[in-house]
């Protein structure tokens, strides 16, 4: 079944067409990228354009984080609760590690 408001949308194309407005596009009679995926290639870019990451990117950067403030910080009870945390962000790591 057609969604209901084709014949609107397909008009407004045509006319938006007739106008020029697709004339000069960037890109236009450009070859488009290669597509590993193309079942969710849109999806795909919309994470990328986003800045969406792997879980174990996502918590690989955090732990590095955290390893940096434990340098920089001469805090015992700072010290003992970033050691905490980064255990925990270990161990995430590796159960994302191994989900893949």
């Amino acid at each position: 079944m057609d969604h209901p408001l084709i014949d609107l949308i397909n008009a407004r194309i045509a006319k938006a067409e007739a106008e020029g407005a697709f004339d000069n596009l960037p890109g236009a009679g450009q070859r488009l990228p290669d597509c590993d995926d193309p079942e969710n290639a849109v999806l795909t870019r919309i994470l990328r354009d986003n800045g969406a990451v792997p879980q174990a990117v996502a918590l690989s950067r955090e732990l590095s984080a955290l390893r940096d403030a434990l340098r920089e910080t001469a805090d015992r009870d700072q010290r003992r609760r970033l050691i905490q945390d980064m255990s925990l962000l270990e161990t995430k790591l590796e159960i994302a590690r191994k989900s893949r």
